[in-house]
């Protein structure tokens, strides 16, 4: 499995989301997006949930490292 990272933590919020879609719409089905974010991205599961068909909600993971440092993992089937 490929995996691209995306370190969201400088990144504008109008800016993060339109970033996420491009990236995960150019991974191939089995690969995943790993997001370094400064908050938890519940409200970003949900949104990929219910629009991207190719999400794999199942395979969504997050980790908390720190305060102001959350990993998550956007499996595309």
């Amino acid at each position: 499995m490929t995996d691209r990272t995306l370190d969201l933590r400088d990144v504008p919020p109008p800016e993060r989301h339109p970033k996420i879609h491009d990236a995960f719409a150019d991974l191939e089905s089995g690969e995943a997006l790993t997001l370094v974010n400064d908050h938890e991205p519940k409200p970003l599961f949900y949104e990929m949930k219910a629009e991207v068909d190719s999400f794999d909600a199942d395979g969504y993971e997050v980790e908390r490292r720190d305060a102001n440092e959350f990993v998550a993992t956007l499996p595309k089937e």
